[in-house]
């Protein structure tokens, strides 16, 4: 499969004049011999100039196979003209670089799309366009809602994530086209004091990230995030696509509905049956796809992938016709616990059966800091469990689907009883299994809750209890109670009152082995993963004035708390 067939040329900062007149730059590689051949290319906001400084091995990989391969740095970022701001250009700019791309003496017309993340983000963009030459994508842990799936969830906002992003990955690049530019002003040398001299006009945070501000200013699912959701588009996307995810990817849930969106409504039949979807024991890392590790677990050697080879695969077959060794049924997922890939005919499974397990009272004197159970009896008369939530001293965020900075915020899977012996995180778990138990697909918590405050959060979290104790996390989520309702309208609480919630964990696939443990953890923050609800119902730009929360879950004949599983018969 790498045995070189071409020699192969690069040339740097190609240039493509968008339909407004702005210019963009990529870096191309090509096989040197004389012909046409199928163009495969990334465009991304994270400088093109870094996939070249190593080599650009999987560039030459493919350009050596018979691929011409097109690195582009998107409007406003480092090579490229225009001003930056996310998901704003990436339709009509995708559509005129994929037409350009096409249209270049050593093209034949043929055009996939590939990358990670917002190189995803490139990709669905520029599909929603139907550029007649696009032929197949492949995106990689990426988004199909850029509200509830990338900058909020749940209504919380995605905190850690959000300022990483903004801060060291996105920042950076607008701060030096800014210095560059000052420092290129030959009017700078006619000011006076020479002591008022300023290296760039302006650097504040809002001025330099604007965006990050404009996040904060829509808490909820308004014109502002609609204006770029593939919800209720998906008919317009016409190509097939390979969807990759991790389920610990900060993105996964959006993998997921990318995949199920278009196969149920792609605007061809070919974009219908053409979906495919992989999904590993991975976070949002190269390094996780290649080690098959996901924090404090390693998944190897069976949780081992390279992407770039089913990705060469992908194209072979879309864009050369090549039957190339694809797997034949189009979703494959990696079960944990028991660490094997499997196929399946579709996703979510079929097969699966909607299991519900009921919060139960555990009866001992830890009782009211959730020494609870999970069983699939129906409660009877059984006393609610309590505790207070003060967003002063919240719940830290221990592993899970974290982004990006993992020296500060570690991703992936980490023993959750440090959160687990916490007074205010309730737990509740089953007995040891006399069995097998596989649980493959979305999961979901139903609970009925009361609060002393106007607005508060619940978080929940499926783990997987091992013998020994190791509380391995699988799954989980939050929800803003202000959003219980709709995204796109916030509904003050009234205190003291019961409300039924529900809460998406998004999904897994996991083999629960025999004497492990079901668990659910219930709580009102992960922080500094989402941000720290005051309680006050303040705005998010402004607030700073913190109440603690009296937080009651109920689980009665009346209120019926459940954590929702999708048993696979085995």
């Amino acid at each position: 499969m790498d045995e070189q067939r071409y020699e192969i040329q690069m040339e740097r900062d190609i240039i493509a004049k968008m339909r407004d007149g702005v210019v963009l730059r990529a870096d191309v590689f090509r096989p040197t011999a004389a012909g046409r051949f199928p163009v495969i290319m990334q465009r991304t906001p994270y400088n093109k100039a870094n996939y070249n400084a190593n080599g650009a091995p999987f560039a030459i990989r493919a350009a050596a196979r018979g691929y011409v391969v097109i690195l582009q740095d998107v409007r406003g970022r480092f090579a490229s003209d225009g001003d930056w701001y996310p998901f704003q250009h990436e339709v009509d700019d995708g559509y005129d670089t994929v037409e350009w791309a096409a249209a270049l003496p050593y093209s034949n017309g043929k055009v996939g799309m590939f990358g990670w993340s917002y190189l995803g983000v490139t990709q669905m963009s520029a599909a929603l366009a139907q550029p007649p030459h696009l032929v197949s994508l492949f995106p990689v842990v990426t988004a199909c809602d850029y509200y509830d799936e990338w900058t909020y969830r749940g209504g919380a906002f995605q905190q850690f994530f959000n300022e990483s992003w903004a801060s060291f990955r996105l920042a950076p690049d607008t701060l030096d086209r800014r210095v560059k530019k000052s420092a290129n002003a030959m009017n700078r040398v006619w000011d006076l004091p020479l002591g008022n001299f300023s290296l760039f006009e302006t650097g504040s945070v809002r001025d330099l990230a604007p965006y990050f501000f404009h996040w904060l200013e829509h808490p909820a699912y308004d014109g502002y995030w609609k204006q770029w959701s593939l919800n209720g588009r998906f008919g317009k996307i016409s190509v097939p696509c390979y969807h990759v995810g991790g389920w610990y990817d900060i993105f996964l849930n959006g993998t997921l509905r990318n995949y199920t969106g278009v196969k149920a409504h792609g605007g061809t039949a070919a974009a219908r049956n053409g979906q495919r979807l992989m999904i590993g024991p991975w976070y949002h890392d190269s390094a996780s796809f290649r080690e098959g590790k996901a924090g404090e677990v390693s998944f190897a050697p069976e949780g081992c992938s390279n992407e770039e080879d089913e990705m060469l695969r992908w194209f072979d077959y879309t864009l050369k016709g090549m039957v190339s060794g694809l797997a034949e049924k189009p979703v494959r997922i990696f079960v944990m616990g028991e660490n094997v890939w499997r196929e399946e005919e579709d996703w979510p499974l079929r097969r699966a059966r909607s299991t519900r397990f009921h919060l139960h009272s555990g009866g001992s004197a830890n009782s009211l800091h959730g020494d609870g159970s999970l069983s699939d009896s129906a409660p009877e008369a059984e006393s609610p469990d309590a505790f207070v939530y003060d967003p002063a001293n919240p719940v830290r965020t221990q592993g899970g689907g974290n982004c990006c900075d993992h020296d500060h915020l570690a991703p992936g899977v980490f023993d959750q009883r440090p959160v687990e012996n916490r007074a205010d995180v309730l737990v509740y778990s089953t007995l040891p299994l006399d069995s097998d138990m596989e649980v493959t697909g979305p999961v979901t918590a139903e609970l009925f809750v009361s609060s002393s405050a106007v607005d508060t959060d619940f978080t929940a979290k499926l783990v997987d209890v091992h013998p020994d104790g190791f509380a391995r996390n699988l799954a989980d989520g939050i929800l803003r109670l202000r959003f219980r309702n709709s995204f796109e309208r916030a509904e003050p609480l009234v205190p003291g009152e019961i409300y039924k919630i529900k809460i998406d964990l998004w999904a897994t696939s996991n083999l629960f082995r025999q004497g492990h443990r079901i668990r659910l953890e219930i709580a009102s923050s992960n922080f500094p993963r989402y941000d720290r609800n005051l309680n006050t119902g303040a705005d998010l730009l402004t607030g700073e004035r913190m109440l603690r929360a009296s937080q009651t879950v109920y689980h009665d004949r009346d209120h019926p708390s459940a954590l929702i599983l999708p048993i696979v018969p085995r």
